[in-house]
């Protein structure tokens, strides 16, 4: 045992009992145990310090900005964003851009297709970018419904990247009328001016109201495009359903165009049939954001 131990044992036994009137042994074994009570003391100390250090650790690694000049951000829905600032020729070639586009923004997600393509639309209305592709992809991980891959072009990098910054952002908007649970999902998706994005999505008409109504398992979807149509006096633009439309997945699609009081009236009749659905089915979807709908 080090002097500096047996000092510090010696102190702390001083303060609480009279040494003079213990006989050799046991003050050895009253040391002894002390010096043991105080080694494991410090022991836990120690281990707690560097649990804390590696907790610090980990959360400086993962918030530590990329070095990889491609990545934009990431989102909700293992969602990322890319950019690549001097598209290769060749895929240039297959993925049929225009000439005149240098850069590309990428937005890619395991999870959600209509918050990422309704972020898009507002991404391509603050920039100067054009929708070049928009894709749904199954996604096992999306439970019954889709990833989705959408391709931004722009003449200058500057421009692709804002445009992946803004809808990254608006993904925390956009998701606020996702619900899910573990029998299905509803999803409602609403703007007051439809753009780019939305119109190479879905056709949707430019400049007017447009909403997207989306239920799982597929049936429940049906009985949800029912009410929306029963509701206000809206037109549908697409229907969607597992052999039409959405790769094969369990929910059925619909969107929607026409005043926008109607539009919303009827997006927000077909979420509260859906809701009622589910919840009559044991569960009780939850939305993990603020709905805006």
């Amino acid at each position: 045992m080090d002097n500096a131990l047996i000092e510090k044992v010696l102190s702390e036994l001083g303060s609480k009992i009279n040494l003079q009137n213990i006989d050799k042994d046991m003050m050895s074994k009253i040391i002894q145990s002390a010096a043991e009570k105080i080694i494991q003391s410090e022991a836990a100390s120690l281990s707690e310090k560097n649990i804390v250090i590696e907790e610090k650790r980990e959360v400086v690694t993962m918030s530590a900005p990329s070095a990889i000049t491609e990545y934009v951000g990431a989102a909700r829905g293992d969602t990322v964003g890319l950019v690549i600032a001097n598209v290769d020729y060749y895929l240039h070639e297959k993925m049929g851009l225009d000439k005149k586009y240098r850069s590309i923004g990428i937005i890619s997600s395991r999870t959600g297709a209509g918050p990422q393509i309704m972020a898009a639309d507002e991404a391509v209305k603050a920039t100067n970018t054009e929708v070049v592709t928009i894709e749904m992809a199954r996604d096992t991980k999306g439970g019954a419904g889709h990833g989705s891959l959408i391709i931004l072009a722009a003449e200058d990098v500057s421009d692709a990247r804002r445009a992946v910054e803004v809808a990254l952002k608006e993904l925390d908007r956009t998701f606020g009328d996702v619900y899910g649970c573990d029998v299905g999902h509803l999803e409602l998706q609403y703007t007051a001016r439809a753009s780019l994005a939305l119109e190479k999505a879905f056709g949707a008409p430019l400049g007017k109201a447009f909403g997207i109504i989306v239920g799982a398992p597929a049936g429940i979807g049906v009985v949800m495009a029912d009410t929306a149509m029963k509701t206000a006096n809206v037109e549908m633009v697409t229907y969607a359903s597992p052999g039409a439309g959405t790769a094969h997945s369990n929910e059925v699609i619909i969107t929607i165009t026409g005043d926008s009081g109607a539009v919303r009236q009827s997006v927000i009749a077909a979420r509260e049939v859906g809701m009622s659905i589910l919840r009559s089915m044991g569960q009780d979807p939850k939305t993990d954001t603020q709905p805006y709908i």
